[in-house]
């Protein structure tokens, strides 16, 4: 059974969180219990402060262990300053006032936190993906979760690029999983094209997650957040899928943006909160179905310096291209992550090559701290950030210009 509340006109108060998450407590019997936490990293806006202290002090006395592990996926990994803001605390109430909770990171790319927990079949992933894509995938995933005798997943409900809707069993896979499962659904997803998968809630990616959630014997908890002006318009408790599916169908109704024509020319200004081109490119994703043919996107973000943090070489290496120029010259490219040529698709958006001529449908340009040396070299354009003032893109939607101040989270799509 699920539990919860959500709406689009109002907030939750800290009382019906509070009411939502016991409930949601007490239905897993939780007392003399282990309890690992999975909770997202700084990139994702959720109130995981009102959060972490109601489970806190819900659990606290009634548990034997009460963990945090961060699914990182393959970002990297927080510091204990980091780790302190996200959950809202300062180190001095992480000793006294919260002594029982541990907070760990994930580390997708070491076998040694890693354990296999079985294997979808090629035969599985071609009926799955409808043909495009046929290969054995070992699903691995953080070993901790088998140190505990329940694990609770926190965190909030997007649309997405590469699933359809965030949240869920997307905390598990790639949240804490290994590179070859996150690898695998990453670029079916490209495959797929994140134009026809985002904003949608069933997708073939989703159900990758579904199956290598399925090969788990401990079935998680979910404390689903639909987040909405940094406070919660929905709170959803119960077990994974189900509860998941109610966050979706409310993050449908307020994450997405309808917009009456396409635009020539969009800014789309990239938070704090993401701090490399590898998260930032978010600002890429929920923006290109509004974007007209051969218009232009400019990504806006003077502090972001870095292409990505974790995987900036191997982008290097290839650039940034739309799917085709990939699938059409595969032997070259086989060797490379396929979470990597996703990202790189995805960035570059829809487009065709054909005889050797790669058509990309729009332009993506970056207003970053990335030089222009190194935007030539990854094939994006290049626009020195000095030159935008901002306040000079508001109101423009007449001239075919869009502004977004803070883009990344909420998705725009053209009216039917």
């Amino acid at each position: 059974m699920v539990i919860g509340k959500g709406n689009t006109e109002s907030y939750l108060t800290e009382d019906e969180i509070r009411s939502i998450c016991a409930e949601g407590m007490d239905s897993i019997q939780p007392d003399g219990k282990k309890i690992l936490c999975i909770i997202p990293d700084h990139t994702r806006t959720a109130p995981i402060d009102v959060m972490f202290r109601t489970v806190y002090e819900l659990l606290a006395d009634r548990v034997q262990l009460l963990d945090f592990l961060i699914a990182l996926g393959t970002h990297p990994p927080m510091s204990d300053e980091m780790i302190n803001e996200r959950v809202g605390i300062k180190q001095s109430e992480r000793v006294e006032k919260y002594p029982k909770a541990r907070f760990f990171n994930h580390f997708w790319n070491d076998p040694d936190h890693l354990v296999k927990i079985g294997t979808i079949t090629e035969d599985e992933i071609e009926e799955i993906s409808g043909g495009l894509l046929r290969q054995n995938t070992d699903v691995t995933i953080n070993r901790m979760i088998f140190d505990y005798d329940q694990v609770i997943i926190i965190g909030p409900t997007f649309p997405h690029e590469v699933v359809g809707f965030s949240g869920g069993s997307k905390y598990l896979f790639p949240g804490i999983a290994g590179d070859e499962i996150i690898d695998m659904f990453h670029w079916l997803g490209a495959l797929i094209t994140s134009s026809a998968i985002i904003g949608y809630a069933d997708t073939p990616v989703r159900e990758v997650l579904n199956k290598a959630t399925s090969l788990l014997n401990n079935k998680p908890f979910l404390l689903a957040l639909v987040v909405q002006n940094k406070k919660l318009a929905g709170l959803f408790a119960g077990p994974s899928h189900e509860t998941w599916q109610m966050a979706a169908n409310l993050s449908d109704k307020l994450h997405i943006i309808y917009k009456d024509k396409p635009f020539q020319q969009v800014l789309s200004c990239a938070p704090e909160m993401y701090n490399d081109l590898w998260t930032g490119a978010k600002c890429m994703y929920k923006l290109e179905p509004v974007v007209a043919d051969d218009g232009e996107i400019i990504i806006y973000a003077p502090h972001i310096s870095e292409v990505s943090v974790v995987h900036g070489e191997k982008i290097r290496e290839i650039g940034y291209h739309v799917r085709d120029y990939f699938t059409k010259q595969w032997d070259r490219f086989k060797h490379v992550p396929g979470g990597v040529m996703a990202h790189s698709t995805h960035v570059k958006g829809l487009g065709t090559f054909e005889n050797g001529v790669e058509k990309p449908r729009i332009q993506v340009t970056l207003a970053t701290s990335i030089p222009e040396g190194i935007c030539n070299e990854i094939h994006l354009g290049y626009r020195d950030p000095e030159t935008i003032q901002p306040a000079e893109w508001m109101d423009r939607e007449d001239e075919g210009i869009l502004y977004v101040p803070k883009a990344g989270e909420m998705l725009y799509r053209l009216k039917a």
